[in-house]
């Protein structure tokens, strides 16, 4: 059978790009050796949501006293939020066959092999496509540290949990999925230790993030350990003793250690056999158009490695099928927004301050705190600023960093100003519904040109 397009892996970028290609008359066959949905709905960004749901929803029964509301919290049937975290996830997979289906996309189960430019070979059976679109997501990595495999408690643990460890360290790049686990733990009663190699938190976002939602976590409890590496881990009576490498030598004892960096789930498809390049970090070598090192072969999400976003996938994989048909689309990898559910949450796009430094950028930047924004106030949540970084000369926007309630929602007026190319005197005299927590975007891009209404004179 040949087919206009092979699609490999069945997450959010494998369905985005077969049933993106097929609205474009393609012959398509979408090909996963698990279930439909990939790590986003099974063991990612929607497990992961519905537990921090439930942990902002204990937060605000913990502070309605506040609004003269008297409750209470009984207690927690943590199998309870297993249950609506499996339903949910059932839900969104059966929504996403019915869709394969109804759009004509033929799905195959099995596991997927390059056997060459156009070639697949799936349970002996050799498939042709004129294009073929990897999107094979990623896997867990687990760090070869001594004695760690006892120890380890993996993301996919956590959220079937019906009885949360007493402690737990979390080690790895202190990036989102290792904050946001902190918090979660955090806010179900673990002890949280975050260690950090670097020498600070969320080391690829915006310093002021990085500071503000360490400061938030160890306002909530967390105990944060920067400029410390995991040497070895030994089992004790209470537990395990975490050996930590850094100024010092620190031992941490804890019950459990959270294992959650992944990696590019590249092994075993035979990218070599077909001429497909690999990046340093694992990920699968594309140019501007998505096209691999093989011509007619195309990569996504976090199979290419870097951000590994759901979203980021999904987006990508309008691109790479519109490609794969005969378009020439290059993908706008500035614009992908990036999102932490914290408390505060952040969402991010765009370059951070140090960044555009670095790259030798002139650059203004504008601040707005929450506190001062009107719902803030009225809502009781405060923590958090928007902060937008624009170059001095034209005022481009070059990056905007928030942090606070409704950050990830609020982000996305930022991607649409950069996707538009705004200047950041147009978002500044743009209007906002007040009150709302979208002010106080337009509140820093004042504050960026020197003229906040609600901010001391600088």
């Amino acid at each position: 059978i040949m087919y206009d397009v092979i699609v490999i892996g069945g997450g959010p970028g494998g369905y985005a790009a077969s049933i993106r290609a097929s609205q474009l008359g393609g012959k398509v066959a979408l090909i996963e050796a698990a279930e439909i949905g990939g790590t986003c709905v099974n063991r990612g960004c929607i497990p992961s949501k519905v537990w921090l749901g439930a942990a902002d929803l204990l937060k605000k029964i913990k502070t309605a006293h506040e609004f003269g509301i008297k409750a209470s919290v009984e207690g927690l049937d943590l199998g309870a939020i297993v249950s609506r975290k499996s339903g949910v996830a059932n839900d969104i997979r059966m929504g996403m066959g019915g869709l394969l289906g109804n759009n004509g996309v033929e799905v195959i189960t099995g596991r997927a092999v390059l056997t060459g430019p156009g070639e697949v070979l799936v349970d002996k059976q050799t498939l042709e496509a004129k294009a073929i679109i990897l999107a094979t997501g990623s896997v867990l990595d687990i760090p070869a540290i001594p004695g760690i495999e006892d120890a380890a408690m993996t993301t996919d643990q956590v959220f079937d949990m019906t009885e949360p460890p007493a402690s737990v360290l979390v080690w790895g790049s202190a990036g989102p999925i290792e904050v946001e686990m902190a918090s979660l733990l955090n806010d179900f009663g673990c002890k949280v230790y975050l260690i950090a190699e670097s020498r600070r938190i969320l080391p690829m976002e915006d310093g002021d993030t990085s500071q503000r939602i360490a400061q938030s976590l160890r306002e909530q409890g967390v105990e944060i350990l920067p400029r410390y590496s995991l040497k070895s881990v030994q089992k004790s009576d209470e537990g395990y003793d975490c050996s930590l490498d850094g100024s010092d030598e620190k031992t941490v004892s804890v019950k459990k250690v959270l294992v959650s960096a992944r990696k590019p789930n590249t092994a075993r498809l035979g990218l070599e056999e077909a001429g497909v390049s690999l990046k340093d970090d694992g990920g699968i070598d594309i140019n501007d158009q998505l096209e691999t090192t093989v011509k007619g072969i195309y990569a996504i999400g976090d199979a290419t490695g870097g951000w590994m976003l759901s979203h980021a996938a999904s987006s990508m994989a309008v691109v790479a099928a519109e490609n794969a048909m005969g378009g020439a689309k290059v993908y706008p990898h500035h614009l992908i927004p990036r999102g932490i559910w914290t408390s505060p949450q952040v969402g991010s796009v765009g370059l951070s301050e140090e960044a555009a430094e670095d790259q030798g950028m002139d650059v203004e930047v504008g601040d707005f705190p929450y506190s001062i924004n009107g719902l803030a106030m009225v809502r009781g949540e405060m923590a958090g600023a928007v902060k937008v970084v624009t170059d001095a000369r034209f005022g481009a926007i070059l990056g905007v960093h928030i942090v606070g309630n409704n950050a990830t929602e609020l982000v996305g007026e930022a991607v649409m100003a950069m996707q538009l190319e705004a200047t950041v005197n147009e978002l500044a005299n743009s209007i906002r519904v007040h009150p709302t927590f979208s002010e106080s975007v337009v509140d820093a891009a004042r504050d960026a040109k020197n003229w906040a209404l609600y901010l001391p004179k600088r």
